[in-house]
Order: structure tokens, then C-alpha cells, then sequence
């Protein structure tokens, strides 16, 4: 039985989302995996944008979200550093479907960030450029995953994807300094053992906009198993260091992923908005009283975190969670620091 919606008249910026159509959406050519990522793989083969406004429509007052890459339609022919311009050009073409009205009054893709190897250097500049301009005024900013374990089942079939240590390589950092010159933003996603590698590239780049995405990935998975908890205190700790960076955000979001090892399939029951709450509480109030209300955003992280909630349960919790704040904080959680961070008009 679906829950009844809490607060439904809330204004929300859903500032993290994806679309793809497999096999060329979200993941290619992956090896066969127990790992639970390969149930979304499996069981979410499309998420367009019929599958997003199902979401979107479930009772929230969802007004705009911002669209996340996630390697979806990429050209399949001319410069390799320039097939991922296919995605932001997909993405722009949905924002304008929705832009339109006729699908009603949230604006689906209002902001895009997609992606690119930073490695090419300053080189780099051409193909953000190309993204610019795809984007008609969406896009906003880069986002690059420096994912890494050395336990292949931490991962599972993301595992390999990414070198260990990429934000500290020196090609990277020469393709990362393009971003302000240019005013665009960077979304990191990386696991929680490696964030005093966000840390210090924070602090190297003190004037580019940084979102930390997934409150940093906890683990409770492969070699982490059963450590969640008493890493938590570590986890902690650099959340601490990196809040005290004035140029970093952080999204609230993504526990829903097998990372955290609360949920091992898909096939298991989805637990309620409560227990949804219960279970984040410690790292979500830890993030706001770090971060502040206006540089923290609760985000759906959507189809990905379909693996432990449904779209309207996860909003619920957040409303849970958020319960004792005031209106001007709820405000900044739910909208208004997406809004700003991400340059999204709402209507």
C-alpha cells in the first residue's frame, strides 16, 4: 500500500537524477556480478522520461530537477572526447519537452551536469564547451566519479571503471582548473575511504563550486561488511574536515544504494518512510549540523536508489528526518540550496 505523502505541498528541486535506455544507458558491457547493482542493471532497463514523471507525480511537489550523468546516449560515431556531448544533447532535448507544459508544471532537466574526462588536460575546455552549448543555458557542471576499492565486490560491476587516487593525478587537476574559468561546477562521487582525497582537491581549487554527492558513500559491503557502524566515526571526521571547505555541498541522498549493505535485493520487501529514516538519521543530522541547511540538499538519486525505496517513501523520510527544522531550513534542503547551487528557476 502506498504511503500517504507528507507535507505535499513542499516545494522540491530533485538536484540528482538520471535517464538512460540499456544497453547504451547507465552501464555497458559489464561481467557477470552477484553484486546488487546488478539488480538495477537488471530490473530498470529504461528510465526516459515517462518512468520520470511517473515518479514525479506520486504526490510530491516535485518543481524542477537537475539531471546527473550517467553515461546515457552517447554518440556513437566522431571524436572519442566528444561522444559524451550525446548525453547533455538527449538530456536538453527532455528539458524542452518539458519546458513545454505539456507534461505539466515540474520542469524535468532544468539544470544538467555531465561528464568528461578531466584527464585531457587543458584540452578539456573544447569539449566543455561543446557541452555549453548542447546544454541552451541548462548546463551547469562536471561530474566525475573517482570511485575506487581495491575489493572487487565493494563495487561489483562498477569495479575497474576508475584508476585509484584520480583526483590527485596532475592531468586531472590541469583539465579541473578549466571549470572556474569557465563557471561550471563539480560533482565528486567517491566511497567513504577516499574522501580525504575530495578533501584535498577542495582545498586546492578554493573558488570552484564542489557537490559531494551521496553524503560520501558509506560502506557496509565486501571488506566493509559488518564495519558500517564502527566506521562511522571515521566517516564523521572527514565530513567535519571537508565542511569546513566554504566551496563544497552536499547531496543527502544515495543510501539507498547496495553500498551501505542495508538491503541486499531488490526482491527483499522495501522498508517504510520510518524505518527509511531510522536508518539514515546518523549520517543525514550529522551532514546538516557540518554543513548547514544551505549547503545541503536531500536529492532521490532516482532509478538508482529504487533499490531500497520507492520515489515517494524517500521523499517521506526526508520530510521524517527534516521534521524538527524550521521553514526557512526546510526550504534550503528541499529547494533552495539546489537552486543555487545548480542556477535552477522554479516556477
Amino acid at each position: 500500500m502506498a504511503e500517504q505523502i507528507l507535507e505535499p505541498e513542499l516545494p522540491i528541486v530533485d538536484p540528482h537524477h538520471h535517464l538512460w535506455d540499456r544497453p547504451r544507458g547507465i552501464l555497458r558491457n559489464l561481467p557477470p556480478s552477484d553484486h546488487g547493482f546488478m539488480d538495477i542493471i537488471n530490473d530498470i532497463p529504461r528510465y526516459l522520461l515517462d518512468e520520470l514523471l511517473a515518479d514525479l507525480n506520486s504526490g510530491h511537489n516535485i518543481r524542477a530537477t537537475v539531471y546527473m550523468e550517467c553515461g546515457a546516449m552517447y554518440r556513437a560515431d566522431g571524436p572519442e572526447s566528444l561522444r559524451c556531448v550525446g548525453e547533455t544533447e538527449f538530456v536538453n532535448g527532455v528539458a524542452a519537452m518539458t519546458a513545454s507544459g505539456l507534461y505539466g508544471e515540474a520542469r524535468a532537466c532544468a539544470g544538467i551536469v555531465g561528464h568528461v574526462d578531466l584527464r585531457l588536460g587543458a584540452g578539456v575546455e573544447d569539449v566543455l564547451r561543446s557541452h555549453i552549448a548542447a546544454g541552451h543555458g541548462r548546463f551547469r557542471g562536471i561530474r566525475q566519479s573517482a570511485s575506487y576499492d581495491e575489493d572487487p565486490n565493494v563495487l561489483g560491476p562498477l569495479h575497474g571503471r576508475v584508476p585509484p587516487g584520480l583526483y590527485r593525478d596532475g592531468k586531472f587537476r590541469e583539465g579541473f582548473a578549466v571549470l572556474r574559468k569557465l563557471g561550471l561546477s563539480f560533482d565528486a562521487w567517491l566511497l567513504e575511504p577516499q574522501l580525504p582525497e575530495l578533501i584535498d582537491l577542495a582545498r586546492a581549487f578554493p573558488d570552484t563550486v564542489f557537490v559531494l554527492d551521496h553524503v560520501g558513500t558509506p560502506l557496509g559491503i565486501g571488506r566493509y561488511r559488518g564495519k558500517r557502524e564502527e566506521r562511522f566515526g571515521g566517516w564523521r571526521d572527514n565530513i567535519g574536515s571537508l565542511a569546513k571547505c566554504e566551496n563544497v555541498n552536499v547531496k543527502l541522498g544515495g543510501l539507498p544504494m547496495p553500498f551501505a549493505g542495508w538491503r541486499a535485493r531488490m526482491s527483499e520487501p522495501l522498508p517504510s518512510s520510518e524505518q527509511l529514516a531510522q536508518q539514515w538519521k546518523p549520517y543525514i543530522d550529522t551532514c546538516i549540523e557540518a554543513f548547514g541547511p544551505n549547503r545541503c540538499m536531500f536529492e532521490s538519486n532516482f532509478p538508482v536508489d529504487r533499490f531500497g525505496a520507492d520515489y515517494a517513501s524517500l521523499w517521506n523520510a526526508f520530510k521524517r528526518l527534516a521534521a524538527n527544522l524550521s521553514p526557512d531550513e526546510k526550504t534550503a534542503l528541499f529547494s533552495g540550496t539546489a537552486k543555487r547551487v545548480y542556477r535552477v528557476e522554479v516556477i
